[in-house]
This record gives C-alpha cells, sequence and structure tokens, in this order.
C-alpha cells in the first residue's frame, strides 16, 4: 500500500501562474471565416466525442540548438509533413487529454492542467521527446480557450475537449530520436463518452494480449500503446462487451487497466483498491483525484496487486460491492460485468461509484468548492 505522492501527483502540485499571465505569449492568427453561430449550435446539437473541432489550434515547432519556437494559434487545418517524417516510420509522438467547462457564471475552466503538462513531460522523457515547459503548456490552452471561447458547450454533460501532442516530423529513416517535431492543440466539443450515459459497462478480460510489458511505454501516453489494444477491443466489442480489460504481462494474472481507464475495487466493508503502478499502467489525473477524495472520506485506500481470480472470487462471494473505471474522457463509469474465458461475473452495487462521479464532476462543474485547488480558470 502506497500513500506518498507520485513523481507525476509531486509534479502537479506545483504552483501555476495564472491565465492572465500567459494569455498573449502564443501568437493569434484568426481564422479570417470562423463558424457562424448556426454552423456552431448545429454541432452542439448532435455532440459525440472528438468528431468536431473548432476553429483553430495551437502550434510550436522545436528545433535541435534552438529550442520550441515559432508559438502561435493558428487556423486549424490539415498538415503538410514529408513523407519520411520520422512519426509515420517510427512512432515517436504523444500526447494528453484534457477538457474545458463553462461554468453557470459563463466563465470557462479546466481541470488539474498542470498534471496534463506534468504527464506530457513524463512521456517526453520516455519518448526521447524534448520537454515543453509548463508555461508554454498552459499558454497554448489559454490561447486557443479564448481564440474558441464560442466553442465552449454548456448543455449537461458536454465539455470542450482539448488534446495536446507532439509529433516528431524531422524526415529521416534512420533510427534515432527526431531532431525536429511539432506540438499542437486542438479541440473538439464534446458529449458524453459514453452515449448512454452513467450505466455500467461491461467488460471483457483480454487472455491473450496486453496494453505494455516491463520496461516498456506503459507509463507514458503515446499512441503505440493504444494501438496495441485496438485488436483485443474489437474482440471484446464482437463479444459483446464495451470494453476489455489488461493483465499484467508479466504473469498474465494481475488486472493492470482497461484500455484506456484505471480501475477500483470497492469491497462491502468501504475500502477501496486499485492496481499498484507497476510501470506499465498509465497513471491518471482522475486516479489520483479519486485516491484524493477518498481518503479524506475516511475509506480505506490500498494502491495493490489485485489477482483477477481474487477479484472473480470477491465478486461471488459478495466481498466486492463495486468495480469502476475513470479517465478523463468518461470521468468515472461504473462496471457492470466482467467476463472472460471460463468466467462471468456481474457486480451490482454503485452508491461509492454515483457519489465519486458527482463529486468530480460538480467540482470540474464549480457546482462543489474545489479544496484541492484542482481547477483551473482559463477565461472569464
Amino acid at each position: 500500500m502506497t500513500e506518498t505522492l507520485s513523481e507525476l501527483e509531486q509534479a502537479a502540485a506545483l504552483p501555476l501562474p495564472t491565465a492572465d499571465e500567459v494569455a498573449g505569449a502564443w501568437d493569434l492568427h484568426p481564422k479570417k471565416h470562423p463558424a457562424t453561430r448556426e454552423q456552431r449550435e448545429a454541432i452542439f446539437n448532435r455532440l459525440s466525442f472528438g468528431v468536431d473541432y473548432t476553429d483553430h489550434m495551437a502550434h510550436a515547432v522545436y528545433d535541435e540548438g534552438k529550442g520550441w519556437h515559432s508559438k502561435v494559434i493558428e487556423p486549424y487545418g490539415p498538415l503538410t509533413l514529408d513523407p519520411a517524417a520520422a512519426v509515420f516510420h517510427y512512432g515517436q509522438e504523444i500526447f494528453e487529454g484534457l477538457k474545458a467547462y463553462r461554468h453557470d457564471d459563463g466563465s470557462i475552466w479546466s481541470f488539474r492542467p498542470g498534471y496534463n503538462a506534468a504527464r506530457l513531460n513524463a512521456s517526453a522523457r520516455r519518448l526521447a521527446i524534448p520537454e515543453l515547459p509548463v508555461e508554454d503548456f498552459l499558454a497554448s490552452i489559454v490561447g486557443l480557450v479564448r481564440a474558441d471561447a464560442d466553442w465552449v458547450p454548456s448543455v449537461p454533460g458536454s465539455s470542450l475537449y482539448l488534446r495536446p501532442f507532439i509529433i516528431a516530423t524531422e524526415p529521416f529513416l534512420g533510427v534515432r530520436s527526431a531532431r525536429r517535431l511539432d506540438y499542437l492543440c486542438i479541440a473538439s466539443p464534446s458529449g458524453p463518452y459514453f452515449v448512454n450515459g452513467f450505466q455500467p459497462i461491461s467488460v471483457w478480460v483480454s487472455p491473450d494480449y496486453h496494453r505494455a510489458g516491463p520496461g516498456g511505454t506503459g507509463a507514458a501516453k503515446c499512441g503505440g500503446n493504444y494501438a496495441s489494444s485496438l485488436v483485443p477491443k474489437l474482440a471484446a466489442h464482437e463479444e459483446g462487451f464495451d470494453e476489455v480489460c489488461f493483465l499484467d504481462a508479466a504473469t498474465n494474472t494481475n488486472v493492470d487497466e482497461l484500455g484506456g481507464m484505471n480501475v477500483f475495487v470497492v469491497y462491502e466493508d468501504g475500502s477501496v483498491s486499485t492496481p499498484v503502478l507497476t510501470g506499465n499502467i498509465l497513471e491518471g489525473g482522475t486516479r489520483g483525484a479519486i485516491l484524493q477524495i477518498l481518503r479524506d472520506r475516511g475509506n480505506v485506500v490500498r494502491e495493490e496487486t489485485i489477482p483477477l481470480q481474487s477479484l472473480i472470487a470477491d465478486i461471488e462471494s459478495g466481498k466486492v460491492a463495486e468495480v469502476f473505471a475513470c479517465g478523463t474522457a468518461a470521468v468515472v463509469t461504473p462496471i457492470g460485468r466482467i467476463a472472460g474465458e471460463g468466467f462471468d461475473v456481474s457486480v451490482t452495487g454503485g452508491d461509492v461509484t454515483k457519489s465519486i462521479y458527482d463529486q468530480v464532476t460538480s467540482i470540474q462543474l464549480g457546482h462543489a468548492p474545489d479544496p484541492y485547488n484542482w481547477t483551473y480558470q482559463l477565461s472569464a
């Protein structure tokens, strides 16, 4: 069991400059013909997840010996890349995901952007990518959101999803870290990640595939980890399941995470467990927030190894009351069914899961106090 803050959580706890202090650091090149109000409203009336995009994007370039430069907020549009760009051949890229929320007074806020900045740089170190200063990360988000403030929806369950990423754009076919890279951040008005809302999902435990292995890139947020999850995710969907759960690659016996979410187990005695970070699991900002909330509530919280067979037995005996997953896109999602080769179990509880969901989303939307200083105002 660990209760000390991880390196990421320690980095995320460092003070941040205010949005006004970094605003304007990236030059704005406004789009000549932005979307009309009617076009935006049509998109808002059909909100899904990650399908439509705003008028602008943040863009900066890194060159060896020069650092990050040419920082602009420019019209959203296609990129022109050399066919030999390293990202196409060796997958040198990383990304993040966070949201901008419109509060009732019209102001726009984000949730734990310092965590995303810290995790982007942790991923950068693992993928041999130059780190982006936290101030630049914040300035890109502030500049983009302020340029596209009209794109932040206000309907329940909606947000402006932000996708910062770095790709290796130097054209070469040798295996080495690139000397030229591009940072971008795009934005997408989005509705709930799961279209059925706060309803239990079903999960298939992959018996043959793993998301990442010891010494690999499991703790980094990079595309390769997600690409490797697609085949087992397709297999899960073909079996009628919503998501796939991965076991550890070393023993193929312990619960790691879902394709893009961390896992929590709630026991009948009120204690809560989540898989311990092994270097294979992506440490989530929502995960860290939930751990803090649970501990402050007085729940016994364990970060530990969770053997799949023990989890199944505890569900069958009634010792496990709830299982849920969490992440930026879905926030908190109850898991109602877990199945795999030779087992199929259901979990019926959900009070703790729902209360966590309500508290996190209420903080994000400004409907509840934020004693942790997690929310960050982007625009008035």
